[in-house]
């Protein structure tokens, strides 16, 4: 078993460091870890924060000891996690490429050297692990990208990008999920709301969990865009393991 450290981390959490590198293995322990410490229903413990490779346990000192939670979660990371049996949530993220919606698109052809149907199999035709949320609520840190169509981010970011937009951002893609300022490369854009906080769990999709895009025509995006705005569209997932 990897070494694992058990770190204070101010008056009211813990980081928990994993082997410090990016990988899938690595994620699936930390996702694990996350499990394991949900089932023993620890009394105190207020919030779980995974990032590529370590895990921030937030606890209430009014309710938990500092010494009792460091023991507890100390014992946790040492127990046999069998992360090669865990299965695998895969969520399907429509997408609307190019066109008015994909104002790079062109671009990340371009710079790739290939056509705009080999971009949209390309990018549709992967998995990409949920590593990490962050920079803006329900945004995903997603990897995976195949290395062809790693794209520098603008030299000038745009100050308001809509909600949905695809991008790609050096290595990376993902899916703003808000309104926001950005730099990545725009290539298309979902109906699907990845964050929406008039529901009880406002994020759409937890790290440890994958993404797989697929594409849609015009029509479709009209038609899941209405169903969305009126509340009868679920996003769809399945399970592999």
């Amino acid at each position: 078993m990897e070494k694992i450290r058990v770190l204070t981390a101010g008056d009211s959490a813990l980081l928990i460091q994993f082997e410090q590198r990016i990988g899938e293995d690595v994620n699936r322990r930390i996702s694990a870890t996350v499990k394991l410490l949900k089932m023993q229903q620890i009394e105190g413990i207020v919030d779980m924060i995974p990032a590529y490779a370590s895990l921030l346990v937030q606890y209430n000192p009014l309710v938990i000891r500092y010494e009792e939670i460091y023991k507890r979660v100390s014992a946790i990371v040492k127990m046999d996690t069998k992360v090669e049996s865990m299965e695998k949530k895969v969520w399907e993220i429509p997408v609307l490429y190019g066109g008015e919606l994909g104002p790079d698109f062109s671009y990340v052809a371009e710079h790739a050297g290939i056509s705009g149907e080999e971009l949209i199999r390309l990018h549709s035709e992967k998995d990409y692990l949920v590593y990490m949320l962050g920079f803006l609520p329900g945004f995903t840190y997603l990897g995976g990208l195949e290395e062809k169509l790693h794209t520098p981010r603008l030299e000038n970011p745009r100050v308001k990008i809509p909600a949905g937009s695809v991008g790609i951002g050096g290595s990376q893609t993902g899916v703003y999920p808000v309104d926001s300022p950005g730099g990545w490369q725009l290539i298309g854009r979902t109906p699907v709301k990845m964050y929406d906080p008039e529901k009880q769990d406002p994020i759409l999709v937890q790290a440890g969990e994958y993404i797989h895009f697929y594409p849609i025509t015009d029509a479709e995006y009209a038609r899941i865009s209405e169903a969305v705005a009126s509340g009868n569209y679920s996003v769809q997932w399945h399970k592999e393991g």
